[in-house]
């Protein structure tokens, strides 16, 4: 029979892991979380658990598991409420965008920190019909793990009429070197070498193709280079 206490004590366990299960998604950071906010996303995860474990279990009461649901969809509503209420509590319950490309630049400490490499990011941004790096002005990992890409503005798109030409495509560049390790089979394919590669670096100011984070090569052979240290100071964004 349901008391009280069983009441209570399933309770305590919510207050006790969730704060502990959102703790850790915290630290595995905006990958874990795919497209929806943080929060909500421990919400689906736990009610998934707390309905899975009473169809499976026969023995779990319809009452505790009503009870959980009801308090989780409470806590829910509360810790809305807050986010939205006050900015600080916001702040540390969700993740702020980042940015990760600037003025054609990957920020290597950036993209560390929020745990994307670079094949992540170089896939996020062909999923924007970007196949050049060096056309981005800006790129942002927002909290939900999207990508939002600013172009440069020479490298926005124009209709037909705005010049009074069909309007050029751009083309794809290709990696050539990524974390100082350089591809030869590109530098084959374009039947260039490495000393081709190490003069045009040393033309770029790179001495060293170990402080090359990433490369890459245009079909009209147009090396753009992104290196280990940033470039520049980035600002903080806030959501």
């Amino acid at each position: 029979m349901t008391t009280v206490m069983d009441l209570v004590l399933v309770l305590s366990r919510i207050i006790v892991i969730f704060p502990l299960f959102l703790l850790f998604s915290l630290y595995m950071g905006k990958r874990s979380i795919g497209e929806l906010p943080i929060f909500d996303f421990l919400v689906i995860v736990t009610l998934t658990n707390v309905v899975g474990a009473d169809i499976a279990d026969p023995s779990v009461s319809h009452i505790y598991t009503v009870f959980s649901i009801a308090a989780i969809a409470l806590l829910q509503k509360l810790v809305s409420k807050l986010i939205i209420s006050n900015r600080k509590i916001g702040k540390v319950l969700t993740f702020e965008p980042t940015i990760v490309i600037q003025n054609g630049q990957l920020l290597q400490e950036n993209m560390k920190r929020i745990q994307y490499s670079i094949d992540n990011i170089l896939q996020m941004v062909r999923e924007k019909n970007v196949f050049d790096i060096s056309e981005i002005d800006l790129a942002i990992v927002e909290a939900n793990g999207k990508l939002s890409v600013m172009k440069k503005k020479q490298k926005t798109n124009v209709t037909i009429e705005d010049v009074g030409l069909v309007k050029k495509t751009s083309g794809i560049s290709y990696p050539i070197i990524l974390e100082g390790i350089i591809y030869d089979d590109v530098l084959y394919d374009f039947q260039l070498n490495r000393k081709w590669l190490v003069s045009e670096l040393q033309k770029s100011g790179v001495s060293d193709i170990n402080n090359v984070f990433f490369a890459s090569l245009s079909r009209e052979k147009k090396l753009h280079i992104s290196l280990k240290t940033q470039p520049q100071p980035t600002p903080k964004l806030k959501n």
